[in-house]
């Protein structure tokens, strides 16, 4: 049996991971600005968030197959290195055009960081112990939406819209030159050149396992909840309820630090309790928070604590399923553990905007009825991916017992 390769600095691949929510994040509080200053529409200026989570996505689809291929170091040090140089361009941008084509290179460069560190960690660990390390590195995507608007908004008031991408270039840097030295290969069994009818096969491989997708699935619907929340929640905090602005960010405080909790908690849980386990307990934690949304919205309740709280335990419940769910996906087929989590993280991506947009058609000027049953379909199905993955995991058990007999 091969030994694991020695795990890198976890530190690393928390930052990697980081880089690109921060950039989406931070820049968000700049956008209204970009309307008069490039004497254009919000529609256009919306494109340089909408196009940012389109190569978040596609991304996700190129470097997770060739990290297999070439190597997880490489290939993390190019994205990193793409993300500070396509940061600093942006900076520079003298229209919205070069913005826009900026933000797309910056999103390509700042997913690398999300891939890779997933299928680094399935590298060096085994599928159980996994879980509690990917809890960690979870972690970094709850505390960058959380800090980001609002060091956004203070560098754009304090400098300028272009501050940010400063910032966000200085922080790419930071962490490639931190992981030139300290980041070594965990994927040694990989090919000297990259094959585009193998990257395809793997990606037929992944669609036709079933575990695959049960833990796919799931991670996805629970995304999707998250995205229907970031979609109807503002809306409805600021325009229905007229509350100011930090009152919202105040409750979104809270949301993440619930979700960090989630991820704190399968730290200490997920070895224990085992990775299928964790995803029923966290996803029956989120399915209780959907039912007490839904039944506040029924009874015609609406307050911030009435979206916020309940939420809040939904977004409690991912943070235990979510670390679990992608170590069990990943773990599939480990030798294409980067392509599994390219494949994962493009399908995470797809359902946010699906939710982003169904939630979005269905709002209206009276209440939250449509993210609550929202968060129903979300939770739902994430139980249902879960069983699924289950029933595929027992399936494959009962071939091996029998093969085992026959010999």
């Amino acid at each position: 049996m091969t030994a694991k390769p020695k795990a890198p600095p976890i530190l690393v691949l928390i930052a990697a991971t980081a880089t690109g929510p921060l950039a989406l994040n931070l820049f968000v509080p700049s956008m209204p600005g970009l309307v008069d200053l490039f004497a254009t529409d919000y529609g256009t200026v919306q494109l340089t968030l909408t196009l940012y989570l389109a190569g978040v996505a596609i991304g996700q689809l190129i470097y997770g197959p060739i990290s297999d291929r070439i190597g997880r170091r490489p290939t993390l040090l190019a994205g990193l290195a793409i993300f500070a140089l396509s940061s600093l361009a942006c900076s520079f941008a003298g229209s919205i055009d070069m913005l826009i084509a900026g933000r797309i290179f910056q999103a390509l460069g700042g997913c690398a960081g999300m891939v890779l560190g997933r299928a680094i960690v399935r590298d060096v660990y085994e599928r159980e112990e996994a879980a509690p390390v990917i809890a960690y590195i979870t972690m970094a995507m709850a505390v960058a939406p959380m800090i980001g608007p609002a060091i956004g908004g203070f560098l754009d008031s304090a400098f300028g819209w272009y501050a940010g991408f400063y910032v966000v270039a200085a922080v790419g840097g930071a962490v490639l030159l931190y992981a030139i030295p300290s980041l070594h290969e965990t994927h040694p069994q990989r090919e000297s050149k990259i094959d585009v009818v193998a990257l395809l096969r793997s990606y037929g491989t992944l669609l036709g396992s079933k575990a695959f997708l049960g833990y796919t699935l799931n991670t996805s619907f629970s995304i999707g909840c998250f995205f229907a929340f970031l979609s109807s929640a503002p809306y409805v905090t600021i325009n229905i309820l007229g509350l100011e602005p930090q009152v919202y960010g105040f409750f979104f405080i809270i949301v993440s630090l619930s979700y960090m909790s989630g991820n704190f908690t399968a730290t200490r849980l997920s070895r224990r309790l085992g990775i299928d386990r964790m995803i029923l307990l966290g996803c029956s934690v989120s399915l209780l928070g959907a039912l007490t949304l839904t039944t506040v919205s029924t009874m015609g309740v609406i307050s911030a604590t009435a979206i916020f709280l309940p939420f809040a335990l939904v977004a409690f419940g991912n943070g235990m399923s979510q670390p679990n769910a992608i170590a069990g996906a990943v773990s599939v087929n480990p030798a294409i553990a980067g392509a599994a989590s390219g494949l994962m993280g493009f399908l995470q991506m797809c359902a946010g905007g699906l939710a982003t947009v169904a939630v979005g058609y269905f709002q209206d000027d009276t209440g939250y009825g449509a993210l609550a049953y929202a968060l129903m379909i979300g939770s739902g199905g994430a139980l249902l991916s879960l069983l699924l993955a289950i029933r595929a995991a027992a399936e494959a058990r009962a071939a091996t017992q029998g093969a085992a007999a026959s010999e």
